[in-house]
Order: C-alpha cells, then sequence, then structure tokens
C-alpha cells in the first residue's frame, strides 16, 4: 500500500482544522474517520498488481553512439482496470530517455511501452526492475508492486574509423595488380605480363619473354594471400587511460580510454587484412585470455570481433607481457603477423614486454601500436608560468623516453606505430599495406 500526494494533502488538512479547533468534536473525529474510509475503500478499488504479466521484446545489440527501442508488454489479467505510473529502471549507462510512463490497461487486456536507450558505455547493460503503482479512482490510496523482467542489450563498439576503409582499400587494389603498379619484394606472387612503359622497373623486365614476343615485356607482381595476422590487444592498467576527445555524444568530457581506440584500430585493420585474403585472429590479454575470436570467415569476422570486443573492461592490473608471449606462440605455430596494441609505456616495456620480446619477433613479424596523448603535445608547448615549464619539462621527458623505446623496439625488428588517438587506425593500416607492398608478411 502506498499513499499518494493527494492523500497526504487531505491528511494534512485534517490535522491543521484539529489544532485550530479549542476542543475535539464529533464533526472532526467524523471528518477523519471518512477520510480514513475513502482511502481504504480507494485502496480496495485499485487494481490489483500481484498478477501482472510482463514480456520484453526489441533489440539485442546496438552500436555504441546509436538508439535502441525496447518493448514492454504489460498484461492485465485481473477483472479491475489499472491506472498509475510504471518505472522500467535501467542502469545508468543504458541511457534510457524516459522512465516513467502513464499506464493504463483495462481488464484482461495489454499495453505496450516503449523504451528508449542511448548507452553511454560498451558492455552488456541490463533492466534492473519494473516498478507499477496502481492508483485508485479517488487517487488517494496506490498499490505498488516490484518486478524482475530480464533484458540484455550488448553495446557494440561504433568502429568510427570506417570512413578510412574505403581509401584503404583503394590502395589495396593497386597492390593487388587491378590498377598498373609494380610490387616487389621477398614474399610477393607474379601475377602477369605485360608491355613496358616508361617509369617501369628495369629489373621487372622478363627477357625471356621480351625475346619471344618480339617485345619488352615485364612481370607484374601481388602481395601473397592467405597470410595470417593475430591482432593483440593489451587489456591491463595502461589501456584504462582516457586520451583525446570522446567521438561519441555521451560517452564523458575526458574522452575515450586507450582500449576504445586500441579496439577502433583494430576493426580498421581486420576489415583490410580480411579484404586482403588474410586470415585474421583475436586475442585480448592481460594476465588471463578475456576475448578471442579464431577462425571466422571474411564474412563473420567483423560481427564476430564486435561482439568478443563488446564486453571487455580494462583490468586495473599490469598485464603479464611473458603469458602474453606465451598465449601468442600458443596460437601461432607458423610465421605471421602479430599487431599488438598496447601503451609505450617506457617502465612497463622495460619490466614487461623487452625481456621476453626477442622469442617473438624471432619467429614472427611484430608491429606494436599504440595511442599517443595528445595532451602531451600541448604541455610541451606551455611557456609564461613556473607551472607551465615544469609541465613542459615533464612533457618533453615522456615524449623522449617514447622514442628511445621505439628505437629499441624499432632494433629488434619491430615495427612501431604511435600515432594520436584519431590518427592510430589509419596509420596501423598503412603499416599494414607498406608490409605487404614490401613482401614482408
Amino acid at each position: 500500500m502506498a499513499l499518494t500526494g493527494r492523500a497526504g494533502l487531505l491528511a494534512a488538512l485534517a490535522a491543521i482544522v484539529v489544532l485550530l479547533a479549542p476542543e475535539p468534536s464529533l464533526v472532526v473525529l467524523a471528518a477523519a474517520l471518512v477520510l480514513v474510509v475513502l482511502v481504504v475503500a480507494d485502496l480496495l478499488l485499485a487494481g490489483a498488481v500481484r498478477g501482472l504479466r510482463f514480456q520484453r521484446d526489441g533489440e539485442r545489440r546496438v552500436r555504441l553512439g546509436q538508439s535502441a527501442a525496447i518493448g514492454l508488454v504489460v498484461d492485465n489479467p485481473g477483472p479491475r482496470r489499472i491506472r498509475g505510473v510504471l518505472r522500467d529502471a535501467w542502469q545508468p549507462s543504458a541511457g534510457a530517455a524516459t522512465r516513467r510512463a502513464t499506464l493504463d490497461v483495462p481488464a484482461r487486456e495489454r499495453r505496450r511501452l516503449v523504451t528508449t536507450l542511448t548507452p553511454t558505455r560498451r558492455g552488456d547493460r541490463e533492466a534492473v526492475a519494473v516498478t507499477v503503482r496502481s492508483v485508485g479512482p479517488l487517487g488517494l490510496a496506490a498499490r505498488q508492486r516490484t518486478f524482475h523482467v530480464p533484458w540484455t542489450v550488448r553495446v557494440l563498439p561504433p568502429f568510427l574509423s570506417r570512413r578510412h576503409l574505403p581509401a584503404r582499400l583503394a590502395r589495396l587494389r593497386e597492390l593487388d595488380g587491378r590498377h598498373p603498379a609494380l610490387v616487389r619484394g621477398q614474399g610477393t606472387e607474379f601475377d602477369s605480363l605485360r608491355e613496358y612503359v616508361v617509369g617501369d622497373d628495369v629489373r621487372s623486365i622478363d627477357w625471356r619473354a621480351s625475346a619471344r614476343r618480339s617485345d619488352v615485356v615485364v612481370r607484374t607482381w601481388r602481395p601473397e594471400r592467405d597470410r595470417r595476422v593475430l591482432i593483440v590487444l593489451d587489456t591491463g592498467r595502461t589501456s584504462a587511460g582516457r586520451v583525446g576527445e570522446a567521438p561519441v555524444p555521451g560517452s564523458g568530457p575526458s574522452g575515450w580510454p586507450r582500449l576504445d581506440w586500441s579496439m577502433d584500430a583494430a576493426l580498421l585493420l581486420a576489415a583490410l587484412a580480411a579484404r586482403a585474403g588474410d586470415r585474421v585472429d583475436f586475442l585480448a590479454y592481460d594476465r588471463a585470455v578475456r576475448a578471442q575470436v579464431s577462425g571466422a570467415s571474411r564474412t563473420e569476422l567483423l560481427s564476430s570481433l564486435v561482439d568478443a570486443m563488446a564486453p571487455i573492461e580494462a583490468e586495473l592490473v599490469e598485464a603479464d607481457a611473458a603469458g602474453m608471449v606465451a598465449a601468442v606462440l600458443s596460437r601461432a605455430r607458423r610465421r605471421c603477423l602479430v599487431v599488438l596494441l598496447t601503451d609505450l609505456n617506457a617502465t612497463a616495456m622495460e619490466e614487461g614486454l623487452l625481456p621476453v620480446l626477442p622469442s617473438l619477433s624471432s619467429r614472427h613479424m611484430v608491429v606494436v601500436a599504440s595511442v599517443a596523448d595528445p595532451r602531451v603535445a600541448g604541455m610541451a608547448a606551455g611557456r609564461g608560468t613556473a607551472e607551465a615549464v615544469y609541465d613542459a619539462a615533464a612533457a618533453e621527458r615522456l615524449r623522449g623516453e617514447r622514442r628511445e623505446i621505439t628505437a629499441v623496439l624499432r632494433r629488434h625488428g619491430v615495427e612501431v606505430v604511435d600515432a594520436l588517438p584519431e590518427d592510430v587506425a589509419p596509420a596501423l593500416a598503412d603499416a599494414y599495406l607498406a608490409l605487404k607492398a614490401t613482401g614482408r608478411l
């Protein structure tokens, strides 16, 4: 049972009358008795909520930044009409547009309500509870009950770097020989012969074929297909830092986590590699395997990746580099391209990855991609006050440490991509295409 605001107002007026009266009288006591009777009668006439039945429908998946409509069907099997308020409670990050709705369900009928969700975080967003308050015809009392009506919406990464895909696919077509271009290097495949034109590399001339045709012809090449690409996502503590500006409205004023920027870069690389004919696998790791995708077909790859990435959160622990390398080596027996998305943190690299890197780089082609913090460049340019000078000195020291770590990694034969948040995805795709062009995969 619950009293409404109208009942409270009447009770307050009755109390004022009692206080102002010189002495309690039969009229005052009668008024109080009438109020109690009205409240009880209103409560008895209110529709019963205990027997209500609920059913949800709607979307199960939505990309971050988009909206999803979730339906809630309220079935009233009782003999009385239910008028009142319904509250459909969700997790705060689900971004429910409205939490309260007016409810009017006639006896033995049903009504459908719609809640629009605009999530502000990746992951599984769940419905908490449905609370129904059935108000009596006088509006003095109400019946109230809370129900558990489960529903889960998985919020997928938005894949904002998709806009860079057409330009990279055009470059990939050039490498594949669909446009007149020469690609040479170890690991490239012979494609066809064509006539020599001015500007062609004379080292590509096929002298035997030229002698047979009485014309100068050159060989064209295309990158090898069916290579394996293993994308490894570091989900340790360094991936939790927020950098750049949040590209999705409502996802926070302090920027996106490095983890989300890395996911975006991984999706662009996976889409490009799949179109290039390579096999793409995925592994998320910190001190244990958080997610993995293996053996997905070209058509199912992106959907499998975003579904696996959606519930991943940064773990506030130091990543186990030795365990990560062991997990990679156990999954990649033959030589392949290993793309490690992590932070170029000097301390974490020196104590974690660098000691075990030779065992990985000796067997595989390794690319390390990192998201740089744009605030560091702004701090490095600061002058004018003592505080700004100290900030600039700290920023320059950090940039120097990243350059040193980059040099050390390259001495181990590792390709390094260190770019700002908005640039890391296309930069990683360009690095992949450069490896394809030179036949290093």
